[in-house]
């Protein structure tokens, strides 16, 4: 029988089920995936205004490809001011530089630009599992957030300030890299259990790595542990992949 996991999750504020006068300005906040695109309206505080949002990731996840699921999004959630989008890759000055798990154009995208471009809005890119870690972090310390998605995102923060470019999935570990073993990947190839000690073994390697003093589990594929992490990991809601993005725009005047 397969142990019931105590995660002690994070989760996000809740979704307003009644119309209530929303604190601008808002952000269209979206978090592009491998498997979906998905997006939400925030106000000012980051709390949700909206539903959520969910269109499945192009088979073919070209940038036109996801830019027209973008744009279904976009008329799904109308009258907002700005925009933050998560992606999963390296993202500096709002060009995409890797995405693996996507398709190879890609690389070196200029998706903020074309954002505003199509949108008329003003727009931030960052990694997706930053953005998650501004989410969650409490800005006290060394804290790390790794997303298990379809691969495997990560970020590290040191009293709340985001130390960018980290790709621990593309890491050398055992004979592959983290994400061969603990994304999607090394799910279906191993089976649950293995997947499951792999992820106990990456817990205690990274603390030795990064001697972090919180560890945040995020992602769709966190729904398959089945063991109790410890006092000084918390698995969080996925949906903080989308609410952590007005973080981007703190400095909105």
């Amino acid at each position: 029988m397969t142990p019931k996991v105590k995660t002690r999750a994070l989760k996000p504020a809740s979704t307003p089920k009644k119309a209530t006068p929303a604190k601008g300005p808002i952000t269209l906040a979206i978090d592009i995936g491998g498997s979906g695109l998905k997006a939400m309206l925030l106000d000012a505080n980051g709390k949700p205004v909206s539903e959520r949002q969910r269109v499945p990731t192009p088979a073919v996840p070209t940038p036109l490809a996801v830019l027209k699921g973008l744009d279904k999004l976009r008329l799904l959630l109308p009258g907002f001011d700005r925009v933050s989008a998560g992606f999963p890759g390296v993202i500096k000055h709002g060009i995409t530089y890797t995405a693996v798990n996507l398709h190879p154009k890609w690389m070196n995208f200029p998706l903020q630009k074309e954002l505003e471009k199509r949108w008329k809005k003003p727009v931030r890119v960052a990694n997706d599992a930053s953005i998650q870690g501004y989410g969650v972090v409490r800005g006290k310390g060394v804290e790390l957030t790794l997303t298990l998605g379809t691969g495997m995102g990560s970020a590290l923060f040191t009293d709340g300030r985001l130390c960018p470019g980290l790709e621990l999935g593309h890491h050398p570990w055992k004979t592959k890299t983290y994400e061969d073993y603990l994304g999607r990947r090394g799910l279906n190839k191993f089976g649950k259990k293995a997947w499951n000690k792999f992820i106990k073994q990456a817990i205690a390697q990274t603390s030795a790595t990064f001697n972090w003093d919180h560890l945040y589990i995020g992602g769709g594929n966190t729904k398959k542990i089945t063991f109790d992490p410890g006092p000084d990991v918390t698995i969080v809601s996925n949906e903080f992949g989308i609410t952590g993005g007005v973080a981007l725009w703190r400095e909105w005047k």
